[in-house]
């Protein structure tokens, strides 16, 4: 039986998850979608945390992925700001959608965060796929960007604390690092 494998990516994947996101980001007025692109120059970027880059592998393919990368929550008057991270993007195969996949590399990315002592996450997609996990509008939690003016999609994750004395989420505007300014 053939079971589905859930793991960071590693060096040897690059190829079969730029694949995967051609295939599942797919357009006719492009021969590469962005997200391939945004992918390799986060891979290369400060944001980049190799073991919240998730892979999901079907028989020794790679069909799905999900990742997180660092973004910064600034508040309003404040020069410092708080770690978040970004999920996105997010793909799986054509040939393997709408059977978990897709579930199942968002929920492992996520509980890596989670191991990692993250506490904030930020998206913008569907919101009827995302709100399984638990996100909600940002700007309901304070959360501003360029894709504010979207509403339900863009969308915001607190993840639970590692310890109930923790401060709660940051709140501000989320700061991408330059390779999103391209998507």
């Amino acid at each position: 039986m053939t079971t589905l494998r859930l793991r960071p990516e590693d060096p040897a994947d690059e190829a079969p998850v730029a694949r995967v996101l051609a295939a599942a980001f797919a357009r006719p007025d492009v021969a590469t979608p962005p997200e391939v692109e945004l992918v390799d120059e986060l891979r290369h970027s400060d944001a980049w945390i190799p073991e919240l880059a998730m892979v999901a592998e079907y028989g020794g393919e790679v069909v799905g992925y999900a990742l997180l990368t660092r973004v910064r929550v600034r508040s309003d008057g404040d020069t410092a700001s708080a770690p978040a991270l970004a999920l996105g993007p997010v793909a799986v195969a054509p040939h393997r959608q709408r059977i978990g996949h897709g579930t199942a590399v968002v929920q492992a990315a996520l509980d890596a965060a989670t191991e990692l002592g993250e506490r904030l996450v930020v998206v913008l997609g569907d919101p009827a796929f995302y709100r399984r996990f638990g996100f909600e509008r940002a700007d309901r939690m304070g959360l501003t960007s360029p894709w504010s003016g979207l509403g339900e999609p863009w969308q915001a994750l607190a993840l639970p604390p590692s310890t109930g004395g923790e401060a709660p989420p940051p709140r501000g505007e989320v700061v991408f690092p330059p390779p999103w300014a391209k998507v």
